[in-house]
């Protein structure tokens, strides 16, 4: 360790498209949504995350909320800058670090992400204040995060279901042997429930909504040992355009879900059929692992189970799995120097 390293700040951040969770000194200590609200007059930022988040879907025109990512990836490049310098503030309070700490960061991202868009999440980094950024794949994030030791000879299936991607990931002796990465995820899910509302419900609702019906009645099949009660659904009437109550079920939402859901399906079968024979000898024991917040959904890893008539196991606190993760790749930077592109 040179003398450099004793002044530098170290953190690790899972920019996910939905919410964004920054660990310093081994804790969490920013779990935000990754919105950013700005003023349109001036440029100005004016809210970053759960702040923002509340203006989402009810600003008036001289504010607009942005969510600088999509599909996993950096769409607006100057929001995303925003926000990450945003949350590196919360870290110490809000208050302005003193220029002279150096920032070493290690930021996750989808294992389908491309060159350009590889570029994009590291110039984002170094513009919010970073002097080195490391990069890890998510599926390996979350396979350290979920405890499985990577560099094994043992192959050990990852499937990881965030806002905008669903990472599916065979790995092996601390590589991704073969991955499979779409952009169908949380995000899609919400849209679906919004798409559903407004064509079997006349009901126009908002994505913060949406989520919330998720959340509250989202399954993957329409029989669960333990439903959750019926929810009530606020929004405007389409024909009358008076605001209206609805109660839906989670048989509905069950229903509403099964296209995205069977893309997922068909995505991990993929995956599956490309594994190599010793591999999926490897799985057939050990079973298929579940994280990111998709992994919540009641009944999914039941359904995935039936499918591939595999054992299915969702992570401890999935949320937070690829964030873990992250947190450890950044404590043994040196170890896992195979793992984290530079």
């Amino acid at each position: 360790m040179g003398l450099f390293d004793v002044f530098t700040q170290e953190i690790a951040i899972d920019l996910g498209t939905a919410n964004t969770i920054i660990i310093h000194n081994d804790k969490v200590v920013v779990d935000e949504p990754s919105i950013v609200a700005i003023q349109r007059s001036t440029g100005k930022v004016i809210a970053v995350g759960k702040k923002a988040m509340q203006m989402h879907g009810k600003t008036h025109e001289d504010i607009k909320t942005i969510r600088p990512l999509k599909d996993g990836v950096i769409a607006d490049f100057q929001a995303a800058e925003h926000m990450i310098r945003g949350m590196i503030e919360m870290i110490w309070g809000g208050k302005k670090r003193m220029f002279s700490t150096p920032l070493r960061m290690v930021i996750c991202i989808p294992s389908g992400i491309t060159e350009v868009e590889k570029r994009a999440v590291k110039d984002s980094a170094e513009h919010a204040g970073a002097k080195e950024v490391y990069l890890i794949h998510e599926p390996m994030a979350a396979a350290i995060g979920i405890g499985i030791d990577v560099e094994e000879p043992m192959g050990n299936m990852i499937i990881d279901i965030g806002g905008g991607t669903s990472e599916i990931a065979v790995i092996a002796l601390g590589g991704i042997v073969c991955n499979k990465s779409i952009r169908v995820a949380g995000d899609e899910f919400t849209a679906d429930i919004e798409d559903y509302m407004r064509r079997q419900h006349n009901i126009l609702i908002g994505e913060r909504s949406a989520e919330r019906i998720k959340i509250e009645v989202g399954a993957a099949l329409p029989e669960l040992d333990n439903p959750p009660p019926d929810y009530a659904v606020h929004g405007r009437d389409l024909m009358t355009g008076i605001p209206k109550e609805i109660t839906v079920s989670y048989e509905e939402i069950a229903h509403c879900l099964d296209k995205s859901i069977s893309k997922i399906e068909a995505a991990i079968l993929n995956a599956l059929e490309m594994t190599p024979p010793e591999l999926s000898a490897d799985i057939y024991m050990t079973g298929i692992y579940l994280a990111g917040g998709g992994s919540l959904l009641r009944g999914l890893d039941k359904r995935i189970s039936q499918k591939t008539k595999l054992p299915v196991h969702v992570a401890e606190d999935p949320l937070r799995a690829v964030a873990r993760g992250t947190g450890i790749a950044l404590k043994n930077i040196n170890n896992f120097q195979f793992l984290i592109r530079d």
